[in-house]
This record gives C-alpha cells, structure tokens and sequence, in this order.
C-alpha cells in the first residue's frame, strides 16, 4: 500500500466520458510527439490522489478503435504525471460463465491488431525491448478487485482479453477460434494501450467490462450496438464507483516491475542518442538519458 500521495491515470472507454466528485478540475490541452491525444486530459483531485481522466474515443464517442491515437494517450498521461494506468473497456465475453455485466480484471493479451502503432520506439535512433510477459500488474488488478467487490460488483480475476482490429465485431468462426486458443473476453482497445503503458514505465490494469457474448452463443442474439449499449449503461455506474474506491486502496506504483522497465531495455548506446530525441522523449526516457 502506497503512503504518499500518488496520480493515477484513467483512460475511459465506451460509455465512459467523465468521473465525477473531482475537486480543483481542470481541462488540460496537451500535445505530444506523435499527434493528440483523443480529447482533453481532464486533471483533478479524489481524495489524496491526483486523477488525470482521458476519454479513449474523445467526447461524444467520435474515433473509432482502429484510428485511436493510443502513442499520444499514453504519451501525454505520462508527461501530465501520471505513476499508474487503469484502463475502462467494454468487452464481449467469450465464457458462459462470465455474464454481461460483470467485469473482468484480465492479466493476459493476445494481440489481432493489424495497423496500429505499437511502440514509441520507432524512427526515433532509439531500440528498446521491454518486458511483456505479464502486462498488467498484479498490485493494481488486486486492488481493483477488491474495489469492485465494495461497489457490489461481480468480478472475475484474471483472464485473457484478445484485443482485435475491429471496427467490426467479430464472424463466429473468429469467435470460436478465440475461444479454442482459452481467451476470455474480446475487444478491441486494450492493444496497444497496455504495450505503450509498459515503455511508459506505467503500471497498467484493465476494467473489462462484459456488454455482451460476442457471437458464439447460439441461444443469445448475435452482438449489436443497441444490446451492448445497454449493458454497458448499467455497467459505467459501477465502473465509476469501482473508480472511487480504487483510491482508498492504490497500491505504491515505485514497487511494481513496470516502473523499471525501461532500467534494461534500451539496446541503443547512450553516446548515439541525439540529444533532441533526449528532448523529445524526456517523460520516458528522462532518468536513464538525461538531456545535457
């Protein structure tokens, strides 16, 4: 358990625009190497912690997950200050035992994205290979967890969350092949997020919220935006009251392995680092190459 104050990074996703019971808020405007953000950080405070809320589609839902510009999301939480990420989704459930409306605190990816930048290392004269074996951190899922039991929330711990290309929902030969390969849930947001968030050096979990069982389940309707809307209606009430007891409960970010994960990563020799990389990229890199 952390004790001192921290901020937390929230990017919120379908149906999830704003959180309220934030103090001194302000809407932040913020540009980044690789383009804007999807809308506004707005920063405020929630109790002992500094909350910087992004919405992922930007505000009246206006960009679709494929043209999501998740290098500047990630980016610019990180130079607002942000130590950890909570990532707010909605998923379609590909177990019969995870029923629309509960969420999922996953702790495995697999990745069917096709045409997404996945890495702020790319161009830029710098090489870097993070980690990736476990690409959420346990001390932030656990508090989640208990957060969503508080709230009356049923939640299930753990799990695999195949993140795929959309916009379209999936065929059901898709959705059974993911199905064999032991995957949970599906979406199509959470990659590259939870990649960036590990170069960021951020701690990152992800609230899947189940809307819906995909296309698989012969005796349910096939997926459609009217049924996962309302699901998901009833699910950001939860997600946002998840939020407010995940702030009593936060762990410390500094003793997560994410918050040194670039400590062994970068291949590159400092000495032919240019210095204006060192200056672009000074949120993530800063500590280990600093800026002369």
């Amino acid at each position: 358990m952390r004790t001192t104050p921290t901020t937390l990074g929230v990017i919120g996703g379908s149906g999830l625009y704003e959180l309220d019971g934030l103090t001194n808020v302000e809407a932040v405007q913020i540009t980044t190497p690789f383009g804007a953000p999807s809308d506004r950080v707005v920063r405020g405070t929630l109790g002992s912690v500094t909350l910087l809320f992004l919405p992922r589609h930007g505000r009246g839902h206006r960009i679709p997950p494929h043209r999501i510009n998740y290098r500047a999301n990630v980016f610019a939480l990180k130079a607002l200050g942000a130590q950890q990420l909570v990532s707010v989704s909605a998923v379609g459930s590909l177990r019969e035992e995870i029923h629309p409306g509960d969420m999922v605190l996953v702790d495995q990816f697999i990745d069917r994205t096709r045409q997404r930048a996945s890495t702020f290392f790319d161009d830029c004269g710098v090489v870097a290979h993070v980690g990736f074996g476990d690409p959420t951190d346990a001390a932030l899922r656990e508090a989640l967890r208990a957060s969503v039991v508080e709230v009356g929330g049923k939640v299930h711990f753990g799990g695999t969350y195949v993140c795929m290309e959309g916009p379209q929902f999936s065929t059901r030969a898709e959705s059974e092949m993911y199905r064999g390969l032991g995957a949970h849930v599906i979406g199509m947001t959470n990659l590259p997020e939870a990649k960036l968030a590990r170069e960021a050096e951020l701690p990152y979990a992800s609230l899947a919220m189940a809307t819906d069982y995909d296309c698989w389940h012969q005796s349910e309707e096939a997926v459609s935006v009217e049924a996962v809307v309302a699901v998901m209606q009833k699910n950001v009430g939860l997600a946002k009251n998840t939020l407010r007891a995940l702030i009593q409960r936060l762990p410390d970010p500094a003793s997560s392995p994410a918050a040194s994960a670039l400590a062994h990563a970068v291949i590159t020799p400092p000495s032919a680092i240019a210095q204006e990389t060192r200056e672009l990229l000074s949120p993530l890199i800063g500590k280990y190459f600093p800026t002369e």
